[in-house]
């Protein structure tokens, strides 16, 4: 038996990656989860000197969605240079195999190298490399999906927002994109796991998903993910009235105003007066929704 080695370039994958990983890693001794430091492709709003943060954030996260299919797995985070972080860590875990998240077309170095072909004529065939192709333009572009933005942080874990996610999958087909703002009092352990679990429970329901924590602004990051993805709508998860900050800071309404796309807003724990007042002003009757603000595994695959 020899490991199993995920690497993420650049975006971490989703549903088609976790049925590999699931499929594998019992044949694997170990599963390791390697990221290389460079800058997210989409929708993450960081610095250069992120770079480690945002790597140390795709690795944790599909960490975390793989313990909560039963695979256990280490992570590690690796040089900035894709094609050195990659032949590190077959040299260092000698894998049978290396599933390869990483965009179509992913080009590396000054004579700009294709990084699947690089890799296959590199390292095959003492270790496949087996591509699980991330596709975010092709993707979004697809008529039988709706692409819905969705920004929560401290009701991630509210099973009344992956109840609605999952509600409105069952009406259209969708996948759902899930940025997750770093907020005060939710530590970044927490939240990596209340977003796996979020994602867990989609995929558990056959429906698409990718998440990522993001920058603390959630204006910006909002901002950021409407320039990278093609959206067809957005949905903004809050805590309760005076006890979201976002809310007090007009989060959705500044969404609105940089976009044509419907903006909805997910209130967890809203009751029955909440729901009331949302019909009387002419928004959505649906529980915990109100419509003055809202924003899979082949887009930007676990």
């Amino acid at each position: 038996m020899k490991p199993l080695l995920i690497f993420l370039n650049e975006v971490a994958g989703g549903r088609k990656l976790l049925a590999a990983a699931t499929e594998r890693a019992e044949g694997a001794s170990y599963v390791v989860v390697v990221a290389p430091q460079n800058q997210p492709v989409a929708g993450q709003l960081i610095l250069p000197e992120e770079a480690r943060e945002a790597a140390r954030s795709r690795v944790e996260v599909t960490l975390a969605v793989l313990e909560e299919f039963g695979v256990e797995a280490v992570g590690e985070v690796m040089d900035p240079d894709s094609d050195l972080a990659l032949g590190d860590a077959i040299r260092s875990h000698r894998p049978s195999e290396v599933l390869l998240s990483c965009l179509y077309d992913t080009r590396f170095g000054l004579t700009r190298k294709d990084l699947v072909d690089w890799a296959e004529r590199e390292f095959e065939p003492g270790t496949t490399i087996t591509h699980i192709p991330v596709r975010i333009e092709d993707d979004s572009i697809r008529q039988d999906l709706t692409h819905t933005l969705v920004v929560a942080n401290q009701t991630l874990a509210d099973p009344e927002l992956g109840k609605r996610l999952i509600e409105i999958a069952a009406e259209r087909p969708h996948r759902f994109t899930i940025i997750a703002p770093e907020t005060e009092g939710v530590s970044p352990g927490t939240l990596t796991r209340n977003l796996a679990g979020l994602m867990a429970q989609l995929y558990r329901e056959g429906i698409d998903a990718t998440g990522q924590p993001m920058s603390p602004d959630p204006f910006s990051s909002v901002r950021n993910a409407i320039a990278h993805y093609r959206l067809d709508d957005i949905l903004i998860s809050t805590l309760p009235g005076e006890e979201s900050r976002w809310l007090a800071g007009d989060l959705v309404g500044k969404v609105r105003e940089i976009t044509d796309k419907p903006v909805s807003h997910h209130e967890s724990g809203a009751g029955p007066g909440a729901v009331a007042s949302a019909v009387a002003e002419g928004g959505s009757s649906e529980q915990g929704s109100t419509e003055a603000e809202e924003p899979n595994v082949e887009a930007s695959e676990v």
